[in-house]
């Protein structure tokens, strides 16, 4: 299908995904109109402020900045200067007596699991393989025709890297943790699984080598501090659509896609106020989309697992003291038993002292999360708001609880301290259930591209290959600004 290259293409959603997609068609000088609920841009990676502290929603970790890392990249070609700090240890591991920071070297794991180094250098080569097929547009999963003969071309010039990445394919993590005999290790499984957990959604039974290659790469890539708060990336996004002459549309709510001859005309609001639109783009989940759609006939998008997981979020405003010995930004703290989420697995992160935009002089902001299964949540919602204020109150002890184990005294050090729930990322992410993070990534054989069975509809975001966290979401936006260059070139 042949767009006019003065297309008018209206996007939902301002989250990465939709920041990202608007903000590089607007340089390329298309008609650009991004429309978000809220007040401000960011989705899941955005930052609110409440009671004088700039909390980060759910995203908390920059990545992606590394030198030719997808985040580095973009601000190169929209001349924007990410605000950045380097951070020489991405994030600090505690599980029952055993500790370590994890850094560019992995000196830290090494020196907990000196077993372990055959696998991590298997790993060094296999990501640095895929970062560098990262570096090009993928047309995974493939679409057409032109796709397969696109892949086939890029796996004959570079035929030793796929043949070293083919074997792995089918693999999961843990089979891969095998071939080296470190399945029989449960401490170093549980490493592995905390740190699939969060970057894959599952853990390393299910979870594909190859994606776990690449998710356990992050800390030694590198990560940085964003000054002001991870939503910072969203808000410089949203100035450059704006200063290419595009539209950032806030504090409204997208209630419709208007359908005739088999394509999106226009995007309604709920407002009633109409976009016309040559061409959409849905920085929605799958299950939002097909609720967007339902009153004009819905949509069958292809079949994919469905996802697991919501988070439980505490946001709290502490008194600094309390974090006196710390010397990273980032905490997984994890049970040493049972399955990980649902309070016994936490990802903390503590605003950095001398970051006065984040908390007032003497506290830090602190965001707190840990996997939940969402129904849960709106059960307990269907019983009644004393059955949900309850779970949460519920879950609040018990994090604290886990959280004195590392930080002494901070239940108790709190000027802020407030939750959130899947039922509250539904409603102020528009993501039906309350599902973040994306769909866990099993299988490369089982993923979702940009394209729908609308010709001019495409999805951005997690759900869309290679899927969540910032670099994969940019990495994916990509190829669908290619796809969009061709129908309109």
């Amino acid at each position: 299908m042949k767009i006019d290259s003065k297309a008018r293409i209206v996007l939902v959603g301002a989250g990465i995904g939709g920041v990202t997609a608007a903000a590089l068609l607007a340089r390329r000088g298309y008609t650009v109109t991004l429309i978000e609920e809220q007040a401000y841009p960011g989705g899941c990676a955005a930052t609110f402020e409440r009671q004088g502290f700039r909390f980060d929603a759910g995203a908390t970790v920059g990545c992606g900045f590394h030198l030719k890392g997808p985040l580095a990249r973009l601000g190169d070609e929209l001349g924007i200067a990410w605000s950045l700090m380097p951070s020489s240890v991405a994030w600090e591991y505690r599980c029952g007596d055993i500790s370590f920071q994890l850094s560019h070297s992995r000196a830290g794991i090494l020196s907990a699991f000196p077993a372990s180094r055959p696998f991590w250098q298997e790993q060094d080569r296999l990501a640095s393989l895929l970062w560098s097929i990262a570096g090009e547009t993928m047309p995974w999963p493939p679409s057409s025709l032109a796709d397969y003969r696109s892949l086939a071309a890029k796996a004959t010039g570079k035929l030793s890297t796929s043949l070293s990445l083919l074997g792995f394919s089918g693999k999961t993590a843990l089979q891969w943790l095998a071939m080296h005999g470190l399945d029989r290790d449960p401490d170093f499984v549980r490493f592995i699984d905390a740190q699939l957990l969060i970057s894959v959604q599952t853990t390393a039974g299910d979870a594909n080598a190859l994606f776990a290659a690449i998710a356990l790469d992050l800390p030694v890539r590198g990560t940085d501090r964003v000054t002001g708060g991870i939503g910072r990336v969203a808000e410089l996004l949203a100035a450059s659509i704006e200063s290419d002459g595009g539209s950032v549309i806030y504090n409204s709510r997208v209630s419709r896609l208007e359908r005739q001859n088999g394509r999106v005309v226009s995007v309604v609001t709920r407002d009633g106020k109409r976009y016309p639109a040559d061409l959409v783009i849905a920085n929605l989940t799958p299950e939002s989309l097909q609720e967007l759609l339902k009153e004009d006939g819905g949509l069958r998008l292809n079949r994919q697992p469905a996802p697991l997981w919501g988070a439980f979020v505490l946001y709290l405003g502490v008194d600094e003291d309390v974090f006196g010995d710390v010397t990273c930004n980032h905490l997984q703290l994890i049970q040493p038993e049972d399955q990980l989420g649902e309070g016994r697995s936490l990802f903390i992160s503590v605003s950095p002292s001398d970051d006065s935009l984040r908390a007032p002089e003497g506290y830090r902001a602190v965001t707190v999360s840990t996997h939940t299964r969402p129904g849960l949540w709106f059960d307990a919602l269907k019983e009644g708001r004393e059955a949900y204020e309850s779970l949460k109150a519920s879950y609040t002890s018990q994090m604290l609880s886990l959280l004195e184990t590392r930080f002494k005294g901070i239940s108790s050090r709190c000027r802020v301290a407030f939750a959130a729930t899947p039922v509250t990322f539904e409603r102020y992410t528009g993501r039906k259930d309350g599902y973040v993070g994306g769909y866990p990534q099993r299988s490369l054989f089982r993923v979702r591209g940009p394209g729908t069975p609308v010709k001019n509809l495409f999805l951005s975001g997690d759900s869309v290959f290679p899927g969540q966290s910032l670099p994969g979401v940019v990495s994916g936006v990509r190829r669908l600004v290619e796809i969009i260059e061709k129908m309109t070139g």
